[in-house]
């Protein structure tokens, strides 16, 4: 069941079962948050903030009223219950895929990514998935739990094979997750300048992108459940992003925000240029 929400900036009503070009869907959980929950109010923030930007974008020459954005609203996922919400949310994906239309989703905390890649790569077996992040996300368990925020990585690696999955800007993990993200995963910790070498290894492969906006700096991105000083400025990333514009991005999403944290709404409207960046940045993929 879908919540109807505000609509994001330009973005028309949508359902799933008739999905536009691209649309946008919000994944209210935030279950497994181990520090600061409240990400599972970020879809409706982000939302609400995003009618303070312009539609146009200086940087790309590209402006969202050209294209057919719809905006689906929340999943109605079941608080206190993972394993049903993450199914749910895999339901969902399947279902936007088998339209062709290209999705992004809204977290929400990032193990919404897990659900959403077994069902991208049901109809792309060949995925690649490049994930900008603070932290490795690679723990095999943490509290005894196998599926958290925490381990999502490493289940995704599990899911698309190790040497498939690229992973950015991770300053923070434990001695194991450094060492298992050398070893098997494309691991460029701290830095973002390596994004467009890799982006030019994966021309013509589809690519899903998981964006866990704690990779910024909380200096300027305070807002998020698990803030980890020295991160990148929103410049940095934005640049990041742009060097992947040549890529075949089939699916994305956009995660840990966290507005609880940060009363004066300066991350939400952060993660909100970033989710318009990220749909006009994606939109010539958005026939398939």
């Amino acid at each position: 069941m879908l919540v109807p929400q505000g609509r994001f900036l330009a973005a028309r009503a949508a359902s799933l079962e008739a999905p536009p070009a691209q649309v946008l869907l919000g994944l209210p959980f935030d279950g497994t948050s181990s520090y600061k929950p409240g990400s599972r109010f970020a879809p409706a923030a982000l939302r609400d903030v995003s009618h303070g930007l312009e539609t146009f974008s200086y940087a790309l020459q590209r402006d969202l009223d050209d294209l057919e954005i719809g905006d689906l609203g929340d999943l109605d996922l079941p608080f206190g219950n993972t394993t049903r919400a993450l199914a749910m949310i895999r339901d969902a994906a399947a279902l936007l895929m088998s339209h062709e239309t290209l999705p992004l989703f809204i977290g929400g905390e990032h193990l919404v990514t897990l659900p959403i890649i077994e069902a991208v790569m049901e109809r792309h077996p060949d995925l690649a998935v490049i994930h900008f992040d603070a932290h490795a996300d690679l723990r095999d368990t943490y509290m005894g739990e196998p599926l958290s925020h925490a381990t999502v990585m490493r289940r995704v690696a599990e899911q698309v094979g190790p040497g498939n999955l690229y992973q950015f800007g991770i300053r923070s993990g434990t001695r194991d997750e450094y060492a298992y993200g050398l070893a098997h995963t494309n691991f460029y910790p701290a830095a973002l300048d390596q994004v467009s070498e890799v982006a030019g290894k994966l021309s013509g492969r589809p690519v899903y992108l998981s964006l866990d906006l704690d990779i910024l700096d909380p200096g300027c991105f305070p807002g998020t459940g698990t803030p980890e000083p020295g991160g990148v400025s929103v410049a940095e990333l934005l640049q990041a992003l742009y060097s992947l514009s040549a890529l075949q991005v089939v699916a994305c999403d956009v995660v840990e925000l966290s507005p609880p944290a940060d009363p004066a709404a300066i991350a939400a409207i952060v993660a909100a240029k970033v989710v318009r960046e990220l749909l006009l940045l994606t939109a010539h993929g958005a026939a398939g």
